[in-house]
């Protein structure tokens, strides 16, 4: 039984299918915490309908929705990605898009549904492979917010990470896997990462300005992605 920290983006919508092909009950949880792209939380009821559809067992898995407002967060955040503001580098050498604790905050309140809920599994798109340098993101925080949720409420929780050692071009492949086409189309069509909230332009990949850090993270996955998957193919011809 799983809960997946689920945004309506790329990443969170590949963990669902993820977790859907695992185990036999998956709830998913949002959060509000005053995002640029809030956009996004728009998105979340599309992306778990089409995923009903893309397998008849995963529509029997697919549990309840949970949205938290934490606009607490938001207010004491002073980021890009809670203000109309400049993406740019800090002089720490982060994107100022990073919003300190996020994921930490996120995970706290995930195990505190997931211990209300009966579930053991956490779900996270969190990668240290391909990411914006956030360190909330690195394997090792990951592992120490286990340790320390499991101690804290006495539990067995296990905080999974399935992108965690994978490029974005690897995701997209593992998109693939889990749902074959119909996952990638409903990746492109509705799934949100531009972190402007923009959704006017369709491209390849899917709606977003094509600027920001986490368009140009997904655009030159897609794109390293496609070339992979028309070598191998070649390779398969010859």
């Amino acid at each position: 039984m799983a809960l997946v920290l689920f945004s309506g983006g790329q990443d969170s919508t590949t963990c669902l299918a993820w977790a859907l092909e695992r185990f036999e009950r998956v709830e998913t949880l949002g959060f509000d915490y005053g995002q640029r792209h809030r956009v996004e939380l728009e998105q979340r009821q599309v992306l778990r309908a089409e995923l009903r559809e893309i397998k008849p067992h995963w529509a029997g898995r697919l549990g309840p929705d949970h949205t938290l407002d934490l606009g607490a967060l938001g207010a004491i955040s002073d980021t890009a990605l809670t203000g109309d503001k400049k993406i740019e580098l800090t002089e720490r050498g982060l994107p100022n898009t990073f919003v300190p604790g996020r994921n930490l905050i996120f995970l706290t309140f995930a195990a505190a549904l997931a211990y209300r809920r009966g579930l053991t599994h956490i779900v996270g798109g969190m990668c240290e492979t391909d990411f914006s340098g956030y360190p909330d993101c690195r394997d090792d925080a990951i592992k120490a917010m286990q340790v320390a949720l499991n101690i804290g409420m006495e539990s067995r929780f296990v905080l999974e990470t399935p992108l965690m050692w994978l490029d974005k071009a690897q995701t997209w492949a593992l998109a693939e896997k889990l749902g074959g086409e119909s996952l990638i189309n409903a990746l492109i069509e509705h799934s949100h990462t531009c972190y402007l909230g923009e959704r006017g332009e369709r491209r390849a990949w899917g709606y977003g300005c094509g600027q920001c850090p986490a368009c140009t993270l997904r655009a030159q996955g897609y794109e390293k992605w496609r070339t992979r998957a028309f070598a191998q193919n070649r390779q398969k011809l010859s």
